[in-house]
């Protein structure tokens, strides 16, 4: 039986707008990242792979990501000449069968040149050491030091991608998109706002890494979770505010002003993963214009089939006629 919403009322989400926990260098240490990430070229290898279709070419490639580490994602377009609109797919978190392979392979035969990203330690590519002990996971992996966090490799690597993309023959620099579910979702609004690359639309279905505070706070399951258990395993208040100290520099909602293109989002209302709640926090940050978000009340954390339809037709109208013109 389908539980029923254990966050706030729908009313009361819409309205749902804490103020940002921004630290006041956090375009600084920003910029600062951006810079590094320029040090390391961008320098990268495909390897053709052999796909059972006539309409798709595909490519495993490796490239020179953050501090020197490999970035590495699979690549397939459409078998076919003349630019076509590119696509970052973002995948979940610690959950991407076989890279995600099938998933690229699709977005290629509905026209898109896409990338989809193998996250750091997560599937193939290099991930950062610890400099502390972390509790089961990636989410407090370095998490007493916005420098040497986990996510700080992760979200250089996103918008690596999306250099990359925009800079293959035949694609469209001009009509770059990023899609993607719960992390993925999380890094498609992170990269929106940090890419120097511009992007043309935002795709992001029930985006996690959105409300740090108040996800530890509220999520009965998933990987919000591994945050808790650290604190039980370091109780000094002194760690726990350095720790959030550090996550607000990666709260998806502290970039969600920053995002100045089409967006939509999708939530479930009784998703237990990445609350509602968290989900309206940030979208609710990002400047009204060409946004929406599309509420399911009897679905959690999953795919909503009626999304899939709503999501072709948006990045079809702001990224596939864009490429056209």
């Amino acid at each position: 039986m389908t539980n029923q919403p254990y966050d706030w009322p729908l009313d009361e989400l819409e309205s749902y707008r804490p103020n940002l926990t921004r630290p006041k260098d956090f375009w600084a240490f920003w910029d600062e990242s951006r810079r590094l990430l320029r040090e390391s070229p961008l320098k990268s290898v495909a390897t053709p792979v052999d796909y059972p279709s006539d309409a798709v070419v595909l490519n495993y490639v490796e490239m020179v990501g953050f501090q020197g580490a490999t970035v590495a994602g699979w690549f397939a377009r459409p078998k076919k000449s003349g630019p076509v609109p590119g696509l970052v797919v973002y995948h979940g978190y610690n959950f991407n069968f076989e890279g995600g392979v099938h998933n690229v392979v699709n977005w290629a035969l509905h026209g898109y040149a896409a990338f989809g990203l193998l996250v750091r330690g997560q599937s193939t590519a290099e991930a950062a050491t610890s400099p502390h002990g972390h509790s089961t996971g990636w989410m407090t992996q370095g998490v007493l030091s916005p420098d040497q966090y986990y996510y700080r490799g992760v979200y250089l690597d996103a918008i690596r991608a999306i250099e990359w993309l925009a800079a293959q023959e035949d694609v469209d620099g001009h009509a770059i998109g990023v899609t993607g579910i719960s992390q993925g979702g999380g890094l498609s609004l992170v990269a929106a706002a940090l890419s120097e690359v511009p992007v043309a639309a935002v795709v992001a279905e029930y985006p996690y890494l959105c409300h740090f505070r108040r996800a530890v706070d509220v999520a009965p399951e998933g990987p919000y979770g591994e945050i808790n258990e650290f604190l039980r395993r370091n109780g000094r208040p002194d760690v726990e505010n350095q720790l959030f100290t550090t996550l607000s520099y990666f709260d998806a909602m502290n970039f969600a002003p920053d995002i100045h293109c089409p967006v939509e989002v999708a939530v479930g209302l009784v998703d237990t993963v990445t609350p509602p709640s968290t989900i309206f926090a940030a979208y609710n940050h990002i400047p009204d214009g060409d946004k929406a978000i599309f509420v399911y009340r009897y679905f959690g954390h999953e795919p909503m089939p009626l999304f899939q339809t709503e999501k072709l037709s948006f990045l079809r109208s702001r990224l596939m006629l864009q490429a056209a013109r």
